[in-house]
């Protein structure tokens, strides 16, 4: 037998290498399913078949060691030619241009770049690290350089990659359907990172389509919508953190949050330069976490991230996938926790990225009621295929994993879970069991939670969930009176409370008592789940007013009340999340054209000492609360709190208890009367000897009266609210107090 690569004396008569008119006809039309099985180098009687499809060539030349043979040509870009050799030799295409010649590598020689198991994970819809096998990825293969390109489109007629390599003309880079799962491939020996790139589909009518990745792990800048290849060259620093991250659940733990918009927290900035500033900042005011809006891809400004067109990619207005890395890791090295919105509920639209990807609902459902959401215009996930679950699972898993996100704040959950949510009567239909649940999204919810909660040692997943669903933060393994498993999150944002205390708090002190019980019902259920009480950028923006604006009075009282409202917060059960710009008792609405007015803190600026007075506040606020663990370790426990007197409604008087789990005490009271309480007579156990004064919102540091208790304040052994001691305070108007054991 001749040796690979030298001529073969075999009497076979020899065939014609050109393509049959079928395969060349679907090439040409973007239709062909299996390209590699015609072109490339095929051994048939007579030698190997060597077949290019280069449209534009002038010529192609198979280049083997010393063998050099020249390909004939077809027309229409297409070359051909038998070389009567014994077996495929390893080989290079010579391919000339008016003008110029270039020897490359020949993208079908080579052997499928992702595996079975990868596909066998991917038809079953439990692919955990999916990023790892779809979208583009810069590898070595079959020894040579380049990239592989997967893609889902199992509706696709054929699949052609175009980008700047190609200028942009798929036409000779068609890709290999993978069988039953839908997944197309092309490996591009000799592309790396920076290359632009599309995915040109043909729908099943015969039209063509230029899709974004939906696998991008990196985008253009927006406007312009072309996914890039990229590579993480990133080196972490953040082992302490992530060593120490699971050691206290976050329900145990202290955690306030400053949730941030990172676009317009200071415009301009990159990335790395708000690694310089934002750090040192949430440091200084003592939060535990960020929450950032959406960080992914997204093509509209204005939905400030909500709208999500590329799922795997931070937004490349602020930088690369690794400059966002650096972010993560210089907050983690600054002992913050990083949060991040997460919207998995929908997707915009637009005609290059998810919707009717692949020429027919695919992402989204393909009942049109199911698929349009009603508020916003956007699709809805299909979340009953398990490609599509597989595809935002992952994605989950892939934020935590890849970028050391300490905790996913799901968006938007209850649009998810209700059948007619937003709908009327007739524009929706019942579930299997007659009822309004959506079924598929509590399953995915469920296995998501379950999948990030395993594989990610300490983080925690927050629901943004504004109805009574039972068993939000429920094991999902835990059946409810509802016959639902728990949906598996940490924590849920406690929208009743939200609602409540705001409203309360917009009204004038002299009607505020027939109001109070919207200051103490969320007691009632406040152990129904485990809570987060969140001012967030939803109340601050729509004509909402920011939190100082909300409140009644002349500017005096507006600060007075918004200082005493965040002391009530701290001490409230439930962990805390502030908007940023209200820290600084901001006035203005936020716009995320033009972010948080700093300038209120300058000095230069009349009332700079009203605000810098606020912000005060909140660092002291912060600075007891991490300190004192009667305000956290038992958020989610009733043996934490005890109210002293909770039916004070005509003095517009709130006092409870706060306890740690070895019983020491915070008393917290909150005077939301617009006049002095001198000698005001609270309830108190009689078994701590003192008190002492360890934040007052009123203080002059804070703008405030500096009406204090500076002196200890001992119990006397007069009974009052039901307990065997009382003690006697002074209480500031619109203040909050809190009180330690002296």
């Amino acid at each position: 037998m001749a040796p690979t690569g030298t001529p073969t004396s075999d009497p076979t008569p020899a065939i014609s290498p050109a393509l049959n008119a079928t395969d060349r006809d679907r090439l040409l039309h973007g239709t062909h399913h299996a390209p590699h099985s015609v072109l490339g180098a095929h051994p048939v009687p007579g030698g190997v078949a060597f077949r290019a499809f280069r449209p534009f060539a002038r010529g192609v030349t198979v280049v083997a060691g010393e063998l050099r043979a020249e390909l004939h040509d077809d027309g229409d870009g297409f070359f051909s030619g038998l070389v009567p050799l014994q077996g495929v030799p390893e080989y290079r295409l010579s391919v000339a241009y008016d003008g110029a010649v270039q020897e490359v590598e020949d993208a079908y020689r080579f052997l499928p770049a992702l595996g079975d198991l990868d596909l066998h994970l991917i038809g079953e819809g439990r692919h955990e690290e999916l990023w790892q096998a779809l979208g583009a990825r810069t590898m070595t293969h079959q020894g040579v350089a380049g990239t592989r390109f997967t893609v889902w489109a199992p509706d696709a007629q054929g699949v052609r990659l175009a980008g700047t390599f190609n200028f942009w003309d798929g036409t000779g880079a068609p890709l290999r359907s993978l069988g039953a799962t839908g997944v197309w491939e092309l490996f591009m020996p000799g592309i790396g990172e920076g290359e632009l790139y599309k995915f040109e589909i043909t729908r099943p009518d015969g039209s063509k389509t230029l899709r974004a990745d939906p696998m991008a792990r990196r985008t253009e800048v927006p406007p312009s919508t072309s996914s890039i290849v990229t590579a993480s060259h990133y080196t972490w620093g953040d082992e302490e953190w992530l060593a120490q991250r699971p050691q206290v659940p976050a329900h145990e733990a202290p955690f306030s949050v400053y949730e941030l918009h990172l676009a317009s927290w200071r415009p301009g900035l990159t990335y790395r330069q708000l690694a310089e500033q934002l750090p040192a900042y949430i440091k200084d005011l003592g939060f535990t976490h960020v929450e950032l809006m959406p960080v992914a891809e997204h093509p509209f400004g204005g939905s400030w991230g909500y709208q999500v067109t590329g799922f795997y990619a931070p937004t490349a207005r602020l930088g690369t996938p690794d400059d966002f890395k650096f972010l993560v890791d210089s907050l983690h090295q600054a002992g913050i926790g990083v949060l991040m919105d997460w919207v998995p509920a929908h997707f915009p639209r637009d005609d290059w990225a998810l919707a009717e990807f692949d020429g027919r609902p695919l992402y989204e459902h393909e009942d049109p009621l199911r698929a349009a959401h009603p508020d916003w215009g956007t699709l809805e996930f299909d979340f009953g295929r398990r490609e599509v679950r597989n595809f935002l699972v992952a994605n989950a898993v892939y934020w935590c994993e890849e970028f050391h996100i300490d905790g996913l704040r799901v968006d938007a959950v209850a649009s998810m879970l209700y059948l007619d949510y937003s709908r009327e009567p007739d524009q929706w239909t019942p579930n299997e069991h007659g009822g309004r649940e959506n079924l598929d999204a509590v399953a995915f919810l469920q296995e998501m939670n379950a999948t990030v909660y395993r594989r990610v040692p300490g983080v925690v997943t927050i629901a943004e969930e504004s109805t009574a669903w039972d068993g939000v933060t429920r094991a999902t393994h835990h059946i409810g009176p509802g016959g639902f498993g728990g949906l598996g999150f940490g924590l849920k944002w406690n929208m009743g409370w939200m609602h409540d205390s705001l409203d309360y708090m917009s009204h004038e002190p002299v009607h505020r008592k027939f109001h109070h019980h919207e200051m103490t019902f969320s007691m009632v259920y406040a152990y129904s789940e485990n809570y987060v009480l969140p001012i967030s950028h939803d109340e601050v923006v729509h004509g909402k007013r920011s939190l100082v604006s909300k409140m009644p009075g002349d500017w005096w009282q507006q600060r007075a009340n918004h200082r005493a409202y965040l002391a009530f917060m701290w001490a409230h059960p439930g962990k805390q999340l502030l908007f940023m710009g209200q820290e600084f008792a901001q006035g203005a609405e936020w716009s995320e054209t033009r972010g948080p007015d700093w300038w209120l803190l300058d000095p230069a600026y009349g009332a700079e000492a009203d605000h810098r007075g606020v912000r005060n506040l909140v660092r002291d606020l912060n600075t007891v609360y991490r300190h004192t663990p009667a305000l956290w370790q038992l958020d989610t426990d009733p043996a934490g709190f005890q109210w002293i007197t909770g039916d004070s409604a005509e003095d517009n008087v709130l006092a409870f208890l706060r306890y740690d789990a070895d019983g020491s005490p915070l008393l917290a009271v909150s005077n939301f009367s617009p006049v002095v309480r001198h000698d005001y007579r609270l309830g108190a156990p009689d078994d701590i000897p003192a008190w002492h004064e360890t934040l007052n919102t009123d203080t002059a540091l804070y703008g405030g009266g500096d009406i204090t208790n500076p002196a200890p304040i001992k119990p006397e052994p007069q009974p009052w609210h039901g307990r065997p001691a009382s003690i006697r305070v002074t209480l500031p108007p619109l203040a909050t107090v809190w009180l330690r054991p002296a």
